[in-house]
C-alpha cells in the first residue's frame, strides 16, 4: 500500500508535470489561462468539455495543441446538419474476397480515437447528437449489436458558436450533462492579442511538445482520484449542488423563482473531481473553498435553465450560481 509520503510525493510530481504541459500549451495558445486550466482540469478527471465561444478564438487550435502535450491519438468532426451517425461512428460493407466470398467488414469512424473534437456540435440533427451518448458515458459503441471499445482515455472536447443559432439544434440535457465543464472562451486582452499577432504571422509557427502520453494520462487520471478531500468541502459541495435545485428543501427562495431545473448527482460528482484537478494545477495537496466558488459555474451552468421570468428579469446562470457558491462558501467558513 501507498504511504501518505509516496502519495504526496505523486502528487508534487504529477503537478509538476502539468505546469510543464501548461507552459507547452501556452505557446500555441496564447493569453487564455483560465481557458487552458479548465480543459486541462477535464482530461486530468477523465471528462469531457463543451467551449463556447466566437469563431477565430482559437478553440480548434486548442484541441489540436491539447492532443500533441497530452500524446493522445486525436481525429476532428465537423458537425453539419447533413452528417448522419453513421458518419461518427462507421458502418459495416460488404467485401468481395477474390475467390468470390462476401463478408461484411466493419469500418471504424472518427469516433474510434483518443481525443475526439466536436466541431460546431450543435449543427448536426438530434439523431446524429445521440450517436455521442453511449460513447461519452461508456467509452464504448454499439454497432450492430457488437460491443466496440473506443481509445483509452477517450475524451470529447466540443465547440458551439453562441451568436449564430440559425440552422442548429439545442443540445439534449442528457448530453449536456455529459459534459464534465463548460468553457467560455472570451476575447484576448490586447496584450495577448498582440503576442498573437508576432506568433501566428511569422516564418515560423509556434510548435508544443508531448509531455504526457496516453497511459500517463490514465494514471494521472487515477492518482487525481486518491486526492484527499476535506469534510468541509465535501459538505460544501453537496450544499451547493442541492441549493440549485429549484422546489426541493435545500433551495433558497430566489432560486426557486429563476431556476426551472437544476443539476443532478452527475454535478456534485464532477464538482469532486475538478475542485481537485483545480487544486492541482495551483501546485496544492488538497482542494479549498476557493476551488469550488471557481469551479462552480463551469461545472454547473449547462446542468441549469433559468425560467423565462428571470430572462426577462435579465437574471443570468451564472449570477444565480456565483450567489450561491458565495453563500454555500461563507456559512461553511462561519461553521
Amino acid at each position: 500500500m501507498t504511504s501518505d509520503t509516496d502519495l504526496v510525493a505523486e502528487i508534487e510530481a504529477l503537478g509538476d508535470r502539468l505546469a510543464t504541459a501548461r507552459a507547452s500549451i501556452a505557446r500555441r495558445f496564447i493569453g487564455q489561462e483560465r481557458v487552458v486550466d479548465l480543459t486541462l482540469t477535464s482530461l486530468i478527471c477523465g471528462g469531457h468539455a463543451l467551449l463556447i465561444g466566437l469563431p477565430g478564438l482559437g478553440k480548434t487550435r486548442l484541441v489540436d495543441t491539447l492532443s500533441t502535450v497530452m500524446g493522445l491519438h486525436g481525429n476532428r468532426i465537423q458537425f453539419t446538419p447533413d452528417l448522419m451517425p453513421a458518419d461518427i461512428l462507421g458502418s459495416e460493407v460488404l467485401e468481395t474476397a477474390a475467390d468470390g466470398s462476401r463478408a461484411f467488414r466493419f469500418i471504424e469512424g472518427p469516433i474510434f480515437c483518443q481525443l475526439l473534437m466536436a466541431d460546431e456540435i450543435n449543427r448536426a440533427s438530434p439523431r446524429t447528437q445521440s450517436a455521442l451518448l453511449q460513447a461519452m458515458q461508456e467509452r464504448e459503441v454499439t454497432i450492430a449489436g457488437e460491443h466496440r471499445p473506443l481509445g483509452a482515455p477517450f475524451h470529447v472536447l466540443a465547440t458551439q458558436n453562441p451568436i449564430e443559432q440559425e440552422g442548429t439544434y439545442p443540445l439534449p440535457e442528457a448530453q449536456l450533462d455529459r459534459f464534465l465543464v463548460q468553457i467560455d472562451v472570451p476575447y484576448p486582452d490586447r496584450d495577448a492579442e498582440r503576442d498573437i499577432l508576432f506568433a501566428t504571422t511569422g516564418v515560423e509557427d509556434a510548435k508544443s511538445e508531448a509531455v504526457f502520453t496516453a497511459d500517463e494520462l490514465i494514471a494521472a487520471q487515477a492518482l487525481l482520484r486518491r486526492m484527499p478531500v476535506g469534510e468541509a468541502i465535501v459538505e460544501m459541495i453537496l450544499d451547493l449542488v442541492r441549493a440549485c435545485r429549484p422546489g426541493t428543501p435545500d433551495a433558497p427562495d430566489y432560486v426557486t423563482n429563476a431556476v426551472s431545473w437544476g443539476p443532478g448527482p452527475r454535478a456534485a460528482q464532477a464538482l469532486m473531481l475538478a475542485v481537485r484537478a483545480e487544486a492541482l494545477l495551483s501546485g496544492r495537496l488538497a482542494p479549498s473553498a476557493e476551488d469550488v466558488r471557481k469551479l462552480a459555474s463551469p461545472v454547473l451552468s449547462h446542468r441549469m435553465a433559468l425560467g423565462f421570468a428571470a430572462r426577462a428579469r435579465g437574471e443570468s446562470l451564472s449570477g444565480v450560481i456565483d450567489r450561491i457558491a458565495n453563500e454555500t462558501t461563507r456559512v461553511e467558513a462561519a461553521a
